[in-house]
């Protein structure tokens, strides 16, 4: 069974992100670096993760034209990341330009997965904001997830609560990467879709990216221990098989 956590390096430049990452010394977690961190620091902060071993979900959610997917692709596999995501919203051509994209440099081993509906959508935005009418949240996401599964993406951003609807029609090889969970007792923050992490492992979520309730916490290596034993237990309990 596979370490689930992947930490969400949400810091605003390389040094506070280092910083933070000294708590692990003698670890080299999942980690996640978003449009933030690396539109202020670039290629160079993900060359000096990867110099340490660190495995790395670069969290830029492309979404343009096929053309510009494609070629952009191709740089982020040259960067030799573990993971990277596009919007399915795209629709199918653009996430087959992805794909596509970084297997014109070779990067076979950099799963790409599709953003479906992020966390902080709520069924009100997605009516009335987004205009998607007469359709559920997990309806959308399942739609979204089964359009990558179809373009050859290996999995989607999704959050716990459509995770198991998801493995039900994309079977349980295809990825659910959850955002928005939170050990019992912490706070939101801004994001409406949420779980703890015994939730996570009871609903099919196969890795859970988890942020500031390690961040900030004032011991993040023992956060990160005890949010990893919890979803342990559950995963345990539940019985359920992972192909992370």
């Amino acid at each position: 069974m596979e370490n689930p956590v992947i930490i969400a390096l949400d810091f605003e430049n390389g040094d506070k992100a280092k910083e933070f990452l000294t708590s692990f010394e003698g670890q080299s977690p999942y980690v996640k670096v978003g449009m933030e961190l690396f539109y202020a620091e670039g290629p160079s902060f993900i060359k000096w993760l990867k110099e340490r071993n660190f495995r790395i979900f670069l969290d830029l959610k492309l979404h343009d034209i096929p053309t510009t997917v494609h070629k952009a692709m191709k740089v982020l596999g040259g960067m030799n990341v573990d993971l990277v995501n596009v919007h399915a919203a795209g629709g199918i051509q653009m996430m087959k330009a992805a794909k596509e994209g970084l297997v014109a440099v070779g990067a076979h081993h950099t799963k790409l997965i599709a953003v479906t509906q992020l966390t902080s959508t709520t069924q009100n935005v997605l009516r009335d904001e987004l205009l998607i009418q007469d359709t559920s949240v997990n309806d959308c996401v399942v739609h979204y997830a089964k359009l990558a599964k179809d373009s050859g993406l290996d999995g989607v951003v999704c959050s716990v609560k459509e995770a198991n609807s998801i493995k039900e029609y994309c079977g349980e090889n295809f990825l659910t990467v959850t955002p928005g969970i939170r050990p019992q007792g912490s706070d939101i923050h801004d994001q409406a879709r949420i779980a703890t992490p015994a939730e996570a492992a009871k609903m099919g979520s196969d890795f859970m990216v988890i942020g500031r309730s390690i961040t900030q916490s004032d011991q993040p290596s023992d956060t990160y221990q005890t949010i990893i034993n919890e979803w342990r237990e559950s995963y345990e309990n539940n019985n359920r098989k992972t192909f992370a």
